[in-house]
């Protein structure tokens, strides 16, 4: 047995009993609708009979029942549209999906090649900065190396001219001796 039950109901003044397969609520709310249509076309013209009221107000429910199918029946038409692409929307975002997973990995791959790149970069970077520092004590060290060449030189120079005086007084010193040694020789003559 299916599950109807029976529902008393005021519509217009007059009880009814309806059997229905809603709940109770359901069956009073709509029974409440009908009574409020049926009031409404009575108060619009008192000179209406009770069965022409009645009449009036399920021509309105008939009409309002009619537009809202077409609308219903044009949302389907509107949305079956979208429901026969679902399978290929699906499939595009797969594919979406897949391209995004493939660009991550490409941005990650990238990621990793640029952080590798920032490593060489900061290492050969340092080891400009040690080479630059080192070239510093090179550079110290050829100018200490070339004040020492200056001093030597220097040296060498006076050495070279008191090599020079000294060959001169040694020349005087021989002529001298040489003389000396000839006066010697004559009067021993």
């Amino acid at each position: 047995m299916t599950g109807k039950k029976k529902v008393d109901v005021l519509i217009d003044g007059r009880n009814f009993t309806v059997v229905g397969d809603g709940s109770e609520e359901y069956i009073r709310n709509l029974a409440s609708y009908v009574d409020e249509k049926i009031k409404e076309m009575s108060s619009k013209n008192d000179k209406l009979s009770t069965s022409m009221a009645a009449i009036l107000a399920a021509l309105n429910m008939a009409d309002e029942l009619y537009k809202t199918k077409k609308e219903l029946n044009n949302l389907k038409s509107e949305a079956k549209a979208p429901m026969e692409q679902y399978d290929t929307l699906i499939n595009q975002l797969e594919k979406a999906k897949m391209e995004i997973y493939e660009l991550e990995e490409s941005c990650d791959s990238y990621k990793d090649e640029l952080l590798e790149t920032k490593r060489a970069y900061d290492d050969l970077r340092k080891s400009i900065e040690e080479q630059n520092q080192a070239l510093i004590l090179k550079e110290r060290e050829l100018e200490e190396s070339q004040k020492m060449i200056k001093k030597l030189q220097d040296k060498v120079f006076d050495n070279q001219i008191e090599l020079i005086e000294t060959k001169k007084e040694l020349e005087e010193a021989l002529k001298t001796f040489e003389r000396e040694s000839n006066i010697f020789n004559k009067e021993e003559v």
